[in-house]
């Protein structure tokens, strides 16, 4: 009595059932990223925008010197000024292109450390 050979697993279907989701994962994506998926928001009655407080701005510039409200600080009193800050108070975050992206994430980890989430990252458009 002979044993059949048993033959292998066929997976090439499952590679081209992959490879389609990982191109439509990738195209959705750079639609999100780019902006070019419209939403329509809903509107509301009691949509009040408050503006009472100007935002607090850190600025990192291209040199890496970093600035709170327009005055140049170093790292250990830029974590004392927003140690003072309340946590409902918004930050904004500009950094320079050209900056080192670890000046970023240091000031990203204080505001974190602190309980500190209300903060907005300045973009520009294209």
């Amino acid at each position: 009595m002979r044993i059949p050979k048993k033959d292998g697993l066929n997976i090439v279907p499952f590679i081209d059932v992959m490879l389609v989701l990982l191109a439509i994962v990738l195209s959705v994506s750079t639609f999100i990223a780019q902006g070019q998926i419209k939403v329509e928001l809903p509107y509301a009655s009691q949509n009040e925008q408050t503006q009472e407080q100007k935002p607090i701005v850190i600025t990192i510039d291209d040199k890496n010197a970093i600035y709170f409200d327009d005055k140049q600080v170093e790292i250990e009193s830029l974590k004392e000024q927003i140690a003072k800050i309340d946590n409902k108070t918004l930050i904004q975050l500009k950094s320079d292109k050209d900056s080192k992206f670890e000046t970023f994430i240091q000031i990203v980890d204080i505001l974190k450390e602190k309980g500190h989430e209300n903060f907005g990252i300045s973009t520009k458009s294209k």
